[in-house]
This record gives C-alpha cells, structure tokens and sequence, in this order.
C-alpha cells in the first residue's frame, strides 16, 4: 500500500466519500487527506472561487498579487503538487487551469482530460470489484444489468401521472412544468414544492420511494452542453418509470434515446407533438421494450488515468 497526501478545494462537502477516491485506494494508493500546502495532489473542485477573488485589484497587478498571496498561504509549496480538476457540474473541463481534468465534457481533444459522467458514480461497480461508493438521495446504487434490460410495462399501469423532483422552477423547467401539467398530472415535490425542506440532503426522502409510483419522471437536466448527461435520467428508467428529460441531442453518447423522451424537439410546437405521444397508449408501448445502456460501460480508462495522475504525484 501506497501513501500519497491529497487536498481537496472547492469541492462538495461529500466528496472525499465519493467516487474518485474509492478508486485512488482500490488502485493500492492510501489516502492522507492534508491541507493544500502538504498535498502531493490538490483536487480542485468547480465551487473553489477564483473569478472575483481579486477584483479589487487593477488586472495588470492581479497576476503579480494573486503569486504573492499564494506565496504566503502555501510556503512556496503548492507549485509542486500536481494538480486534478474534477467537476460534477455542468461547468468545462478547463473552468479551472490544472495539470489534469476530469469533466462531462465530450470532443476534448487531450490525453490529460477524461470524460466520466457524474450519473456513472451511482452505478454498482461491484462486478469489478469495487466496492463502498453510495447513492444517498436515490436510495440504492444503480445496477447495469437492470439498465440494460428492457423497460418494461409496469409505468403503462401507474395511472398516467408525472413526477418532478426539483428545487427550483427556473426556466425551463418551468415552463416545461406548466406545459406537461396541461397534457398530464404532475405532481411537484422538492424544496421549491416545500419551504420546510432545506435541500437535497434533508429531504426526508428516497427518490426510488417516489418514483416507482408514477408512470412519467419529469427530470430536465440543469443546462445543455455535449456530455452534460447525470443520474437523472438513469434513476427514472430504473424506478420503471417514462424518463421525460431536456437534455442536448448527443446523449446517445451514453443512453439509448428511444428509451426516453427528450423535450428539446418539442419547444417549437409549443409541446402541441408531445400531448399525442404522451395520452396515446400505443405510442407509449413502444417504450417497453427499449434499454436505456446499450453499452457496458467500465472503470478501466478512470483507474488508468488516475494512476497516471498518481504516479505523477509521487514523482
């Protein structure tokens, strides 16, 4: 067993039980979680905030201030720590400069960038030998093979009723709210639906719990981007029901989209095409016998290009 001392910025609260981790140990490496200035590796998360930091500060001096404080903060050691950004977010792969990058992003042409999509975190790696990542908020881990089998028609028995589980209303998903609200009932659950709920975190709740019992989950994605694509859609199709998304067009990057429907096409009707798929039972039966993963996908390429980073750490 190997020691490498990691430090984490700007990422979620949660994060050194997620993921990445599990796999730096699974690969021989333990870990030693130190303070920036001691790390071997710093992993630098979408939140860690650099835009404003010296806005006070004329440009021309900010590079010159910034080195300084720096300089102050780390002891002249942070240079030397190989560097790894990692988003979950719908923010670029080069949001932040590091040596490495791991983001959702497809078509980025560099050996030093990875494309690992958040909703592969939520999957049961356990046939790799890999063990201990959770699903909190959903309740359970995902299993491939149940991705990679046919829908099934237990949605087409739930009553024709939708789901949306959000936070917040803002544009589209209000809008696309409103338009589905006219065609089918959908019901609202989350923090905007609840002022008692906080966040995520403190809902009382299991998504699997909700979900399993309406035949349509409304889960739009947070932006469009090529690669964007989270667990939303996955923890739909897993639960039997309808994925009803708004997510970019290149998601056949990773799902099969005839398992779902994709709203984006349907803005310009004014979702006028969607109410005949939607209160037509056999335009719907054809989504029974459609899988969501036509493809297994694998941990191979994210342990070799942590183990590229890691060996590069302890150099």
């Amino acid at each position: 067993m190997k020691n490498i001392r990691i430090s984490t910025q700007g990422t979620p609260h949660d994060y050194r039980a997620s993921l990445l981790p599990l796999v730096i140990q699974h690969l021989g490496y333990h870990i030693d979680w130190v303070q920036p200035a001691k790390a071997d590796l710093r992993i630098l998360g979408p939140f860690l905030e650099t835009k404003k930091k010296y806005s006070w500060c004329p440009k021309p001096l900010r590079p010159i201030v910034s080195a300084i404080d720096d300089s102050i903060s780390s002891g002249n050691t942070q240079s030397s720590a190989v560097t790894l950004f990692h988003t979950q977010e719908n923010v670029r792969h080069d949001f932040i400069k590091a040596d490495f990058s791991i983001s959702f992003d497809l078509g980025v042409d560099s050996k030093n960038h990875l494309r690992f999509p958040y909703w592969m975190e939520m999957i049961d790696w356990s046939y790799e030998g890999l063990t201990g990542n959770l699903n909190p908020r959903y309740g359970e881990l995902l299993s491939l093979e149940k991705l990679k089998s046919p829908l099934g028609n237990h949605f087409l028995g739930r009553g024709g009723s939708g789901i949306l589980l959000s936070s917040h209303l803002r544009e589209p998903r209000a809008s696309i709210y409103k338009a589905l609200n006219k065609i089918v009932s959908v019901k609202g659950v989350g923090a905007h639906f609840d002022e008692s709920i906080k966040n995520h975190h403190s809902s009382g709740f299991l998504k699997r719990d909700l979900l399993n019992q309406f035949t349509f989950n409304i889960c739009p994605e947070n932006g469009l981007y090529p690669g964007y694509y989270t667990e939303k859609i996955p923890e739909a199709f897993y639960s039997g029901c309808l994925p009803i998304t708004w997510t970019d067009e290149n998601v056949m990057a990773d799902f099969n989209s005839a398992a779902f429907i994709n709203l984006l096409p349907f803005f310009n009707s004014d979702f006028e095409d969607l109410k005949e798929i939607l209160t037509n039972s056999q335009a719907l039966a054809q989504f029974q016998s459609e899988a969501l993963i036509l493809n297994t996908p694998s941990l191979e390429s994210l342990k070799v290009f942590l183990l590229e980073i890691l060996q590069a750490s302890s150099s």
